[in-house]
């Protein structure tokens, strides 16, 4: 990201000797936690989160009380017997394991499909403002990609894109 960010200010800069480029910026994040879309969305990630850590600790529950059934008894338990037992509680914790790792791959999935219309939304907004206020670029300022921005060559776009957002 910063390396195209770079490219394009490199190529920018001999555009800028004969003209003066406008370009804008904003913090991508703070404009999309302004978002009522964003909020439905986080809301609906974390309960689905919820759901899937409620059915993890089911799991560890009742992973635990068969552990602490199988500590009690396995000294009277006959040598096949242990290992039969030994054997369901291994396969029963490869398949919690497996559980949490397929939950977590559902989380992001699910996260993704929920925040890709909120992200197209966002991003025709910028689109929007870029247009109307003829700039040759807007550039996101999240992540330090740009430690020091000149206010009298830029715009901080953020109000016109949160406008942008809320006329649509």
């Amino acid at each position: 990201m910063k390396k195209l960010l770079f490219a394009i200010i490199m190529l920018a800069f001999p555009l800028m000797a004969g003209a003066q480029l406008r370009y804008g910026y904003f913090s991508h994040e703070a404009v999309l936690k302004t978002m009522s879309d964003y909020v439905l969305a986080q809301r609906a990630i974390d309960e689905l989160r919820q759901k899937y850590d409620d059915e993890m600790k089911r799991s560890e529950r009742e992973f635990n009380a068969k552990y602490e059934d199988f500590l009690e008894v396995q000294g009277s338990l006959v040598p096949s017997i242990l290992r039969k037992r030994q054997a369901e509680l291994q396969d029963m914790m490869e398949k919690n394991v497996a559980f949490r790792q397929e939950a977590q791959r559902l989380l992001q999935q699910s996260e993704a499909d929920v925040m890709a219309p909120v992200l197209m939304k966002l991003s025709m907004a910028v689109t929007k403002v870029g247009q109307e206020r003829g700039y040759a670029f807007i550039i996101n300022t999240d992540g330090d990609t740009c430690p020091y921005i000149n206010p009298n060559m830029g715009e901080d776009v953020t109000t016109y894109i949160i406008q942008a957002l809320e006329t649509k």
